[in-house]
């Protein structure tokens, strides 16, 4: 079982449309409510290939209550740490003149406490998990000690620790040794400080990371592919071009399925050409985490993985 960390979820709120203007007044043709945030598609991919997850967080007030229900509806387990702050609901835009457009909401404040509590309740269920991912943002004002002590709980448990964020929280990641990345080319450039926008930046971007301590790192380039470095090689991977309806909830949909594929015990070439099959059936249709295992076979037979 993997477990899923998501500090700072969200009621997403996906709204079809026939086109996209700014200033116009549109009609939504269809509308999806789910339990969202980064780590939740990433559970979602996890068990539409077959494993299972367990997804962990902070939630409160009515919509916290809701997407509690709204997981459970899709049969994500849960073991959710609860507080007195709303959970926050974000809205994405999915139009045929454009890619998905993302509204995010902050997020209202946790306390220290709330991280202790967090950290009590991961100790209680990190023993029935094989591997972890923690993804997305950090809810508003959080320390870094907190994100860091989290971090540093879930690496000692002799765990192999996924992490998939950016900003302050990325910084915090990469100072930890034996922890493992996943970006994509943006968020570690803005780390680092300079532009990964090809093979040869993300390629020096990643001997930056590996001379950090960072165990295992992948990095994701859009269309262009990603590369994965790791103890036991390095490899990149590209895959098929498809007709794309939103790209929203594609980086975690691969995370979902490398991390799954991982778990089954496949190697990294196998689980990178697992992880990018799912991002990219994730991108044929709305919502994060959501393909058909119909797609996902279609597209593994054409993704393209190779040393470097």
């Amino acid at each position: 079982m993997i477990l899923c960390i998501t500090p700072n979820p969200a009621i997403d709120r996906t709204l079809i449309l026939p086109n996209l203007t700014l200033g116009d007044v549109h009609r939504a043709e269809q509308v999806i409510v789910a339990a969202g945030g980064k780590g939740l598609n990433v559970a979602r991919a996890i068990e539409t290939l077959g494993g299972r997850s367990l997804c962990m967080g902070f939630l409160g007030g009515h919509t916290g209550h809701l997407f509690v229900d709204l997981a459970q509806d899709v049969g994500l387990a849960g073991f959710w740490t609860w507080t007195d702050s709303e959970t926050r609901t974000c809205t994405i835009l999915v139009a045929q003149n454009g890619d998905g457009t993302v509204i995010n909401e902050t997020g209202v404040p946790v306390p220290s406490s709330a991280w202790k509590r967090l950290k009590r309740d991961v100790r209680r269920n990190i023993s029935a998990t094989s591997l972890v991912c923690v993804c997305g943002s950090l809810p508003h004002h959080s320390s870094p000690e907190d994100w860091y002590g989290l971090l540093k709980l879930l690496v000692v448990s002799k765990k192999q620790v996924w992490v998939d964020t950016s900003g302050r929280a990325l910084d915090a990641a990469l100072a930890l040794p034996g922890i493992c990345i996943k970006v994509n080319k943006t968020e570690i450039g803005e780390a680092l400080g300079f532009e990964v926008k090809n093979l040869a930046s993300a390629k020096r971007a990643l001997n930056m990371i590996r001379d950090r301590g960072v165990s295992a790192c992948l990095i994701t380039l859009g269309a262009a592919g990603a590369l994965l470095a790791t103890p036991d090689g390095n490899w990149y991977v590209r895959g098929p071009r498809v007709r794309v309806v939103s790209t929203v909830g594609s980086g975690d949909s691969l995370l979902g399925g490398f991390v799954s594929a991982l778990d089954q015990g496949r190697e990294w070439s196998a689980a990178l050409r697992d992880g990018v099959a799912a991002g990219t059936a994730n991108a044929l249709s709305a919502g994060g985490g959501r393909f058909t295992l119909r797609e996902f076979e279609k597209i593994r037979k054409q993704v393209i993985v190779q040393p470097w």
